[in-house]
């Protein structure tokens, strides 16, 4: 789903022809998308009228297709933004693909997405903390592997640390944006 953010985003910046869009996602996030997965997209969409597609011609070479957003599309957009299912809140990549389009949700839709993650990264630091403590509390002498929990100690402190980036967040959601929502190209 996260991958339709990054199209659905890059859309909204300017119409796009499939290599194209595919590349600027993929410089975007370092991480190389099929064409498997981005022509299927790309086609969900034209059904859902989110996005149109037209013929551009090429001098001597066969004419290639222009994906435009639609009005359709910039909801769907918006939409994809402001909802952070919980099932969805735990995967790094669609939390920040959401994250990177704050710019287009109102600071109410910003906490929402905010607050997922935050009760996601609760639960798993709260489980994760049951594991140390129960670690620790089997003694020195007990059977376990250090590296076990030199791991587990990392992971809670990254989790920590997220948790000290959010907070940081939240503080920041209320503050006006401006991003400019256009398909069209600025001169």
């Amino acid at each position: 789903m996260w991958v339709d953010v990054l199209l659905l985003s890059q859309l909204a910046a300017r119409p796009s022809h499939g290599y194209e869009l595919r590349r600027r996602v993929e410089a975007a996030t370092g991480i190389k998308l099929h064409n498997n997965s981005l022509y299927p997209a790309l086609r969900r969409f034209g059904e859902a009228g989110a996005v149109t597609r037209t013929l551009e011609p090429q001098e001597g070479r066969p004419p290639r297709h222009v994906y435009t957003l639609t009005d359709v599309g910039r909801e769907l957009l918006h939409d994809q933004l402001a909802d952070l299912p919980e099932d969805l809140a735990g995967d790094e990549a669609e939390f920040l693909a959401r994250l990177a389009g704050f710019g287009r949700l109102t600071p109410a839709e910003r906490r929402g997405v905010l607050d997922a993650r935050r009760r996601v990264l609760a639960d798993r630091r709260a489980r994760l903390a049951g594991l140390s403590e129960a670690a620790g509390s089997a003694g020195p002498d007990a059977p376990g592997d250090p590296w076990a929990a030199l791991v587990l100690d990392e992971v809670l402190r990254r989790i920590r640390e997220e948790q000290s980036w959010l907070d940081r967040l939240a503080l920041r959601a209320d503050e006006p944006t401006t991003v400019a929502d256009t398909t069209e190209e600025k001169p």
